[in-house]
């Protein structure tokens, strides 16, 4: 059975929102009060509703309580919007509620009128291109949680030749090797114990920001 998901509030990120699920095998409900955004949208989703995602009866009628997830995006548009929805969104019994935040005070407001969850894009665009500025190496991250990230990166000069027993990454700064991609074919592949590092491959590594800082940090020494 597929995935039911509401985006109410269709901004540039809700619009990338609705057209990415589209494809990803997903029914998408598309709510906003502009006909035309609505219009743009209803090429991509299942449904789309010109209406405004405050009116307590409106949204009723979408049933939210059977959406397995509800994303309220208006957050660029409109912080009061944002906070309304959300609260009844939980009401009407969302199973899980994403909001999106403009600030950190809006975000605990979010949090207390019930979102599961709050994010932010400008916060967390902004986060990771600060680590590849500062960390050249670093070719893309992707959040695991509050702390913990997947970071592909180039493999460091001081890695060439060394295998992972010889690296001992894990030991020395709390770092994980998932998978290598290698320099030669293209292709990721598990990384075995005796494996050595090549110039040229990139790695796939669990950790913090903080360990895989520290990591590139002593390796430049």
């Amino acid at each position: 059975m597929k995935k039911q998901i509401m985006v109410i509030g269709l901004g540039q990120f809700g619009m990338g929102l609705v057209k990415t699920l589209s494809r990803k095998n997903v029914d998408v409900v598309a709510i906003d009060t502009d006909e035309k955004k609505i219009q743009m949208a209803s090429v991509y989703v299942a449904e789309a509703y010109c209406m405004d995602g405050t009116q307590e009866e409106a949204l009723a009628t979408l049933k939210p309580r059977y959406r397995d997830v509800c994303i309220c995006a208006t957050g660029d548009q409109s912080k009061e919007a944002a906070i309304i929805s959300t609260a009844l969104l939980k009401q009407m019994g969302a199973k899980r509620v994403i909001a999106r935040a403009n600030d950190e005070l809006h975000a605990r407001i979010l949090k207390l009128v019930g979102a599961d969850e709050v994010i932010n894009p400008e916060w967390e665009f902004g986060a990771k291109f600060a680590n590849r500025i500062v960390n050249e190496d670093i070719l893309g991250e992707m959040s695991l949680g509050e702390d913990l990230v997947v970071t592909e990166l180039k493999v460091p000069r001081e890695f060439f030749g060394k295998s992972l027993i010889d690296l001992n990454l894990r030991k020395r700064f709390e770092v994980t090797i998932v998978a290598v991609r290698n320099s030669a074919t293209g292709l990721v592949h598990l990384p075995q114990p005796n494996d050595a590092m090549q110039q040229g491959d990139v790695m796939i590594v669990v950790s913090t920001h903080i360990c895989i800082s520290k990591m590139l940090s002593e390796t430049r020494r």
